[in-house]
Order: C-alpha cells, then structure tokens, then sequence
C-alpha cells in the first residue's frame, strides 16, 4: 500500500464533518507529517502479517486488556518478536490516543524509550500499533508483586522481584531519568508524557527500563525556556499527577518530574503511593509525606524496601530518597529539571538544597499576578474529599494539603490501558 493510502485510511476515523477550521488544519498537517514519516520509514504493516504473527489475534496470544483494546505477542516473518496493540472497536477515546502515540512515537529512538516498529489500518475499524516486544513487563507488576497469592502469574512476578535488587533499581531510575531527559530536551519537539508511572515503564531481558503508553502525551515546543507552561485538560493518574496540573491544568515538563519523583520513591520502598498504608505513628498519609518526614529526621534508610537491603548502597538509597523529595516539591519552580536530575545520579555532589513538603493532589498552585518570585498554595479538593482553605508558603503549603490526599487504589483519568505493554492492566 502507498504511504498516503495508508495514512488516509489512518486519519479517516478521526475526522468530523463539525470540526473547526482550527482542528482540520491542525490534523491535515499531523496527516502531512505522519505521510512523511510513512514514506521515508516504509513502517505500515499488512492486515494479514500481523494476523500471521498472533495467530489470528489467538487469546493465548494476549498479553493485556485495557481501555484502548487488546496487546498481543506476535512473531514477525523475519522472527522478530512483537507486540501488537489493537484499537477496540468503537474506542472513541482510544482512537485519539492511537493517533496521538502513532504520530509522537514515530519522531523518538531512545535506549530508554519504547520503540515503535510500524502501524496497520485496514477499513475504518481494523487499527493496530507495533511495538518491541519487552520480555519482563512493566515495572509495577514486579515491584509491587504480593507477598503472597494463590494466582501463578503473581508467583512469577514475587518470584522475579528476588531479582530486581538495588543495584537493577539503581539502574531503572537512571534509564528513566534519561529517557525523560531525551523526551523533554532532546527529542525533535519537546514531549511531555503527562503519565508517567510505575505501569507504563517496561523492563526488556536485561532490565533496561523502557517509558511506555505515549496516548497522552503531547508535543510541547514552548518547553526550550524549561519555563513555559500551557493550560489543558487534566489526565493523568492519581497519585503521580502534580498539584498545579491536577487542580488548574497547567502543564509544563515540571508535571513530568513530579511524577518521575514519586516512581523514584516507590522503587526505593517497593510500596505503591496511591495505596500507601503508613506505619502506625508514621504521622503522613501518603508515601511523599512519609519519605520527607523520615529525611527530615535524617532517617531515610528506613525507607528502603527490606528486600534490597543486602545489595543495597547507603549513599545511593539516600541520594535517591532526596532526588525523588527534591522532584516532589508543591512548588513546581522548585524541581529540578531533568538534566538537573540526571547530572546529579552520574555525578557525586557535595551539596544539594533541601525539599521542601511535596505536593499533593489537593495543594492548590496560586500565581501572583505580577513577578514570578512568591508563589502560594491553598488546600482545595478532589477526588470528592476536601479540607478547609488556607494559604501558606510552598515549603509548608502540604501540611494541611496532606489530610486531601486521596489514598485510595489508583483511578485513572481516562480509561485504563492504551498501553504497549505485556500485562493487563489492573482493574483496581
């Protein structure tokens, strides 16, 4: 098939007879672009190879469910191994995160990046992206597997935790890192994810970490300041999305390093943030609050999950603990960029400035309206729970936010899955 073939059969899905003049140019030059990297690339695949690979889309073949359709393992002819994702029929939601993934994927090639092979669209429901396939699934299957479980894939995943020790931990955190530092500063445009977490970082046979599920994510050219924000509808998960972006929207990189944080800070301590069980007189309701108030208390150690704690290297588990506290900050000025960050794990500081209190979703981001050098934070509500208003400096704005926190199992913004990962998705 002829690439712009291809691309119109892509598109037409996505198109209406009502849309604004606005949106029409705006998807005829996504059209041009993707035509373009279709013909210099050669990346559509045919209807019938991907239905060879899968063996016919067999259930046995199936590695996840989620709301943007079914993930499938294949092997290619040439004896590649693959996964397929197949947009659901009807998916309305799912069809405008498999074009926004087709196009933005097609523009990035990092270690640390999943690797988009190709695409497929036959008639006007039949869409499908190709992806590596990444043999040890996503990161949060392993890193929160259950003590213990009468299912025989959580055995596995218990079993494969044994096996991811600090110095693999160590290393996650790193890719990461630099693969966000790709998206945000070296990419083509400046990508921002918008959904970073745990579940949408895979792990391939030697444990590279791979960011996942770009359905979400969005070109973001005004980042080259590293200051610029723009205001857009909030998706993201609770529990990684940062305050300023949950409450007003606003996005910037620094939503990206919010979220970053909290991975960091769930691979330490093994524990999942959104379903955080404090210890009795731990005296926080989140994982954030916790790790800050250890730090504060120069005890940071504590949080390292017992698992690790043979292989473990003090100096890093700290260092990590503060980088994690440091990307968590109410006050989005205050992060660090993600060049920042990287430089930091390759190289040993002497110094480094203290976190203030994270940010919670329910610490509310207020802009001055003249100069940028004060900002405050007001507790609001969300996720149906809320706590009286008050104002207070970024660096104590969470002491009060912290009671709004949500802390139950994650919800998604959207629907679950959409992602290019090996596993289902948890309905939780």
């Amino acid at each position: 098939m002829k690439p712009r073939a291809f691309l119109e059969r892509l598109a037409r899905p996505f198109t209406s007879s009502r849309r604004s003049s606005s949106e029409s140019r705006r998807e005829k030059e996504e059209e041009a672009d993707l035509e373009a990297i279709a013909a210099r690339e050669q990346r559509a695949f045919r209807y019938e190879a991907l239905e060879a690979a899968t063996r016919g889309f067999s259930e046995k073949n199936k590695l996840g469910q989620g709301g943007f359709g079914p993930v499938y393992r294949g092997r290619l002819e040439d004896g590649r191994d693959v996964a397929v994702k197949r947009l659901g029929s009807g998916s309305r939601q799912g069809a405008k995160e498999f074009r926004n993934e087709a196009t933005l994927l097609s523009r990035v090639q990092h270690r640390n990046v999943v690797n988009l092979i190709g695409y497929c669209a036959r008639g006007s429901e039949d869409k499908l992206l190709v992806y590596e396939y990444v043999p040890n699934e996503s990161l949060d299957k392993i890193l929160f597997a259950p003590a213990a479980s009468r299912h025989p894939s959580s055995n596995s995943h218990r079993s494969r935790r044994a096996e991811l020790t600090w110095p693999r931990r160590h290393e996650v955190v790193v890719g990461v890192a630099r693969g966000l530092l790709y998206l945000h500063e070296d990419a083509h445009t400046p990508i921002i994810h918008r959904d970073i977490k745990a579940s949408n970082i895979l792990l391939d046979d030697r444990w590279v970490p791979k960011i996942a599920d770009f359905g979400m994510a969005r070109l973001f050219p005004e980042a080259g300041d590293g200051r610029s924000r723009v205001h857009t509808r909030v998706a993201g998960t609770n529990g990684y999305m940062a305050p300023e972006y949950l409450m007003h929207g606003d996005l910037s990189t620094k939503a990206d390093v919010f979220s970053f944080g909290v991975v960091v800070l769930e691979i330490v301590s093994g524990r999942k943030n959104s379903s955080f069980q404090p210890p009795p007189d731990a005296d926080a309701d989140s994982l954030l609050e916790y790790a800050w108030r250890l730090h504060k208390k120069g005890r940071s150690l504590e949080l390292l999950d017992p698992g690790v704690k043979a292989t473990a290297v003090a100096e890093q588990v700290e260092l990590c603990v503060r980088i994690g506290l440091l990307c968590v900050q109410a006050d989005p000025r205050l992060r660090p960029d993600m060049k920042r960050v990287v430089i930091i794990l390759s190289k040993k500081q002497s110094t480094l400035e203290e976190p203030t209190r994270p940010g919670v979703p329910g610490s509310r981001y207020r802009r001055r309206p003249h100069g940028l050098r004060s900002s405050h934070y007001s507790v609001g509500s969300t996720s149906g729970t809320s706590s009286p208003s008050t104002s207070a400096t970024a660096s104590h704005a969470s002491a009060s936010a912290s009671n709004a926190m949500t802390t139950s199992s994650t919800h998604t913004m959207r629907s679950h899955g959409g992602l290019p990962s090996h596993r289902e998705e948890e309905q939780e």
